[in-house]
């Protein structure tokens, strides 16, 4: 099988059909396009999701906390706690270890967020670390997010710039001569790690008219905008020439000639709501860069940009040619 998600058709069939949901706590059920949950407690609602990181070789940890954070701020809940597992190749040593716990820790504290358990193991199943994360989070506004609840009409938003996090990898596996980067350019591009988190947006767009949000992970932004479609039905009309792409991103993607639209993206957020220009306005007054990319429609369901091209679901993410 190819490397990466499963297709949406796959996950439909082998995964989500199977299961079965007998209790009324639980309030939102696994489905595409929807990466957390949420269950019904005595004193309220606990917003819940898990991800891992596979494909990064540095800042894991870091990844590690914001990746899983971003679900639940996508959702409009303020993450509270992390569990994590590592799996640990057997060539691992002990300053790895500490160097991943201790950016785990930088990264956790800076959001707010208590780790509260986990699983750590030595195992020959992997050849390089992978962690995986479940982190627990509490609604803002009382109420769960879900990119379900696109409305006719609605503008999307997009926050900071595509193929965020798929650059940091990218500048990383960089050859020493390619001669595409310099030095202080790959710096900055390995400095866009400590945008990954979403959070900070994602709470503000809660709190400030957004009606449903994704945030921008495999697939890019070309898979979110269809996962956000396939949610809830809605169709959308972008126009690629506002999306926000930095262009030391655009030089690595022509290097390894990949689409930047279709590349992995964590710290960028797709934000529906009523008032694109208000939202983009309030975003970037707390320091956070966005734009108004398009409109959503019940006129139609599929996503479609205004030359016309309609975007497919989305397929193994670029960075696997990387």
């Amino acid at each position: 099988m190819r490397i990466g998600k499963l297709t949406n058709e796959q996950l439909d069939r082998l995964i989500l059909n199977k299961l079965r949901h007998t209790r009324r706590e639980v309030v939102c059920a696994p489905s595409v396009g929807v990466d957390c949950t949420a269950v019904k407690l005595k004193d309220g609602l606990a917003v819940l999701s898990c991800d891992p990181i596979t494909a990064a070789e540095s800042g894991v940890g870091r990844l590690t906390v914001n990746v899983s954070a971003n679900d639940a701020a996508a959702s409009g809940a303020e993450p509270i706690g992390l569990m994590v597992t590592f799996l640990l190749p057997p060539s691992v040593t002990e300053e790895d270890i500490d160097k991943l716990m201790d950016e785990l820790i930088d990264a956790a504290e800076k959001a707010n967020i208590d780790v509260i358990g986990g699983h750590t193991e030595i195992t020959p199943a992997v050849n390089r670390i992978v962690t995986c994360a479940t982190v627990i989070a509490s609604p803002v506004c009382g109420k769960f997010i879900s990119p379900k609840d696109v409305k006719d009409g609605d503008d999307i938003v997009i926050t900071k710039h595509a193929g965020l996090e798929g650059a940091v990898i990218m500048a990383d596996k960089l050859p020493e001569n390619a001669g595409v980067l310099t030095d202080e350019e790959k710096e900055l591009v390995r400095a866009f790690a400590d945008e990954t988190s979403v959070v900070r947006e994602g709470l503000y767009a809660a709190k400030n008219g957004a009606h449903a949000m994704h945030d921008v992970t495999e697939g890019g932004v070309l898979g979110a905008l269809w996962e956000m479609s396939a949610a809830s039905g809605m169709g959308i009309l972008f126009d690629r020439e506002k999306i926000p792409v930095h262009p030391y991103t655009k030089k690595l993607a022509e290097y390894y000639g990949i689409d930047v639209y279709k590349l992995i993206s964590s710290g960028s957020m797709l934000i529906s709501c009523a008032d694109g220009e208000a939202l983009v306005n309030g975003l970037r007054a707390i320091g956070v860069p966005a734009a108004v990319i398009g409109k959503a429609s019940a006129d139609f369901t599929s996503v479609r940009d205004t030359n016309g091209n309609t975007v497919e679901p989305p397929e193994a993410d670029e960075i696997y040619k990387v």
